[in-house]
């Protein structure tokens, strides 16, 4: 549940800080105030997309944080994702700078605003004042009798299914229409390959090759090079020799000269070794016409594929591989009926899950009727009835399902599809019964409800705040009212008021005492003129307010 809310420079809120309590909470304010501020703060911490408007004018930035206590599948996820914190407490913050970048944090740790919102989606569900308008769409009618149904594997599977059969689907109808692009493409594969493979190349043959075709073109020329080198060795050999033997003959003399000896042995040696290898040289270096004919064969073949398939001759290698994996790609892809089979084994498991989900929304749909048309009694709407109904649509990742919330506003009218429902009282009544009984079903502990009150009053508002008293029983329940009937039924009462001082308006918020929450709701029965009557009224709608709906027959 929702523990704590710290905001700053958010719209026209300075600093506010807010503790909450389990059970139900109202929040109230003159009509400006700015009562759905704190909403619209909490959806922006649970990752709803902000912007730099929400930054208070001259603020560099809005830093929002809130406090929850985790639930069981939330810590799951936060140890998942290495996020966990101290005890059973998660801290979730956002900020918004004045040029729009926002940044997220759960217990600390830099997050997505991806992963604020699956975190939100396990602690809070907001239902804002504008939720009937969704409720007249049949995509959003469909969407909230999924929810109601919870059946999110069976949605997963229909969703994996469709995409299956799609992908199938695709890869036959291309290989129909491109059959004689293929069919073109293919020969000249083959022709390429045919080439490729009479040559044959090798990954670095052409290096290799070259290497060797210019050694044979030039043997003649090496052979020469190196008997005259032979003869030069031969001759250095001899006139390092004699320059060896007179050196020797002055070290009597100057025994340092010693190492001048040296140097000139070892130097004799290198001469004899350079000799023994330019004579293995001489040895190797037989002209072999026959190679040389075959070596130059085959680099002019080279050159010619080259030219032919517009590449270098060191990637003809490369090419063979690509031409041969394109054949293998198309030999796969080729047969156009077995693509067929594929495609319409798909089809078939994907409305084999579209039936399963129908299954699934038709009992769902029962249970959501019933529970509706109990609700709709207690809300000014005796005798009124609600039903979903199904048609048949077009097979789709959703499924193959069109719902219509069709309904009856009271005894002896028949039912109508609900977006042709003239009273804008019962949509609102009908909205507020959906969403409460969609809430009763969620698994997070706060449920939201953001001015879903209006278009109703009089006898009905208080059915509405019991209903939301009644709720708050087992969840943790917030709700902004303009309503004084709702507003009395509240444990916890703040309000939500606008302050101007030097020029500047800033939104304030303050949680009544017993004393205050009759001022204001008499304030809310009567706007500002607050006489005896009028107080004492308040006093004792708030008195039935705390009595609780079970017990209320009870009271005289």
């Amino acid at each position: 549940m929702l523990l704590s809310l710290s905001l700053r420079d958010f719209v026209i809120v300075d600093a506010l800080d807010l503790d909450f309590s389990s059970g139900f909470t109202v929040l109230t304010g003159e009509t400006g105030a700015g009562k759905s501020i704190l909403i619209d703060a909490l959806g922006f911490i649970l990752g709803a997309r902000a912007d730099a408007d929400v930054v208070r004018e001259g603020a560099p930035k809005a830093d929002l944080t809130a406090t929850f206590r985790a639930t069981e599948p939330l810590r799951v996820w936060l140890e998942d994702h290495a996020l966990s914190g101290d005890g059973d407490e998660v801290l979730l913050r956002r900020t918004i700078d004045a040029a729009g970048r926002s940044r997220g944090w759960v217990n600390g740790v830099p997050v997505t605003a991806a992963q604020l919102k699956e975190a939100g989606a396990m602690l809070v569900d907001i239902h804002g004042q504008h939720a009937h308008q969704s409720l007249m769409q049949p995509a959003g009618q469909l969407t909230l009798l999924d929810a109601y149904a919870g059946h999110d594997e069976v949605l997963a599977r229909m969703r994996e299914a469709y995409a299956a059969w799609r992908a199938a689907k695709v890869l036959w109808e291309e290989a129909v229409a491109d059959a004689q692009k293929r069919a073109e493409r293919t020969e000249r594969l083959v022709w390429m390959s045919e080439e490729l493979g009479d040559l044959d190349p090798k990954p670095g043959e052409w290096e290799q090759l070259n290497a060797e075709h210019s050694r044979l073109a030039h043997a003649a020329s090496i052979r020469e090079g190196l008997g005259e080198a032979m003869e030069r060795l031969s001759t250095g050999a001899d006139e390092l020799g004699s320059a060896m033997s007179r050196i020797e003959s002055l070290v009597r003399w100057d025994e340092s000269l010693n190492v001048l000896v040296e140097t000139i042995g070892a130097a004799q040696d290198l001469l004899r070794e350079a000799s023994h290898e330019t004579e293995r040289a001489l040895d190797r270096d037989d002209v072999d016409e026959g190679r040389f004919e075959a070596v130059d064969r085959r680099v002019g073949r080279f050159f010619d594929l080259s030219r032919k398939f517009r590449v270098e001759p060191e990637r003809l290698a490369a090419l063979r591989e690509r031409v041969e994996r394109e054949l293998l790609q198309l030999d796969q892809t080729a047969d156009a009926d077995a693509l067929k089979v594929k495609a319409e084994e798909a089809e078939k498991r994907c409305r084999e899950a579209a039936e399963d989900l129908t299954r699934s929304r038709r009992e769902h749909a029962e249970q959501l009727s019933s529970a509706v048309t109990d609700e709709m009694q207690g809300l000014a709407m005796k005798g009124g009835a609600f039903r979903v109904d199904f048609e048949q649509a077009p097979l789709g990742a959703h499924g193959a399902d069109a719902v219509t919330f069709m309904v009856a506003g009271h005894a002896g009218v028949g039912l109508r599809a609900l977006q042709k429902t003239a009273s804008g009282g019962e949509l609102a009544r009908i909205s507020l019964a959906v969403a409460v009984i969609t809430a009763r079903v969620t698994p997070v502990p706060t449920l939201i409800f953001d001015e879903v009150d209006t278009g109703i009053g009089g006898a009905t508002a208080e059915v509405v705040g019991r209903l939301l008293r009644r709720l708050s029983e087992d969840r943790q329940v917030l709700c902004v009212t303009h309503l004084p009937q709702v507003a009395a039924c509240g444990k916890q009462h703040y309000r939500i008021s606008k302050v101007t001082k030097d020029g500047v308006t800033t939104s304030a918020v303050h949680l009544l005492s017993e004393d205050e929450r009759t001022k204001e709701v008499a304030r809310m029965m009567a706007g500002s003129v607050h006489s005896k009557v009028i107080l004492d009224g308040a006093e004792e709608m708030l008195r039935m307010g705390r009595i609780g709906p079970e017990n209320k027959n009870d009271q005289g």
